[in-house]
């Protein structure tokens, strides 16, 4: 009986159409079929498992290499800023340095010394009457050392033993 599929159906519940093809009848498997097949998938699961895990080591490492050169990076960027100021600190106060070797070179002249020894100490410039002479003997007060200092250098272990040899045969 030929059926045909453009054919509309008035009933409630529609026939059920048979396939343009016949489907593939599975074939019924041993069991050393299925045990090799499963111990085949078994190894195959267990390689794809084991390069899953060198993959994941793989990205975790690249990862981990690619932090410490980022932070590394941060350190120097952090340390050279912390340079640069101080180098900036030290060339204010070097100035400041140079500014108050200026004005202590300016203050410490003959002529400002004198003023504030008159003014701050009260002092004087000595006169004539104030200066008394010293007549003193012109011999010599230094005396010749009595005892010879006899200095004695640091000598090897073979000058030690030498030494030692000599004065027994003396």
């Amino acid at each position: 009986m030929a059926k045909s599929y453009n054919r509309y159906e008035y009933e409630t519940s529609p026939k059920k159409l048979e396939p343009y093809y016949a489907p593939n009848q599975k074939k019924v498997k041993t069991k050393a079929k299925n045990e090799k097949k499963n111990s085949k998938n078994t190894k195959k699961q267990k390689e794809t498992r084991k390069l899953k895990l060198k993959i994941m080591l793989y990205l975790a490492v690249g990862f981990t290499i690619l932090f410490a050169i980022s932070y590394r990076n941060a350190k120097i960027d952090e340390n050279f800023d912390k340079v640069q100021t101080l180098k900036s600190e030290l060339v204010a106060i070097e100035k400041e340095n140079a500014q108050l070797e200026v004005s202590i070179e300016s203050s410490l002249n003959l002529t400002n010394l004198e003023q504030q020894a008159r003014n701050l100490l009260g002092m004087q410039k000595l006169t004539n009457k104030q200066t008394e002479y010293v007549n003193l003997p012109k011999t010599d007060y230094i005396e010749a050392a009595s005892e010879q200092v006899i200095i004695e250098e640091k000598q090897s272990l073979l000058e030690i033993i030498g030494n030692y040899i000599s004065e027994l045969f003396k």
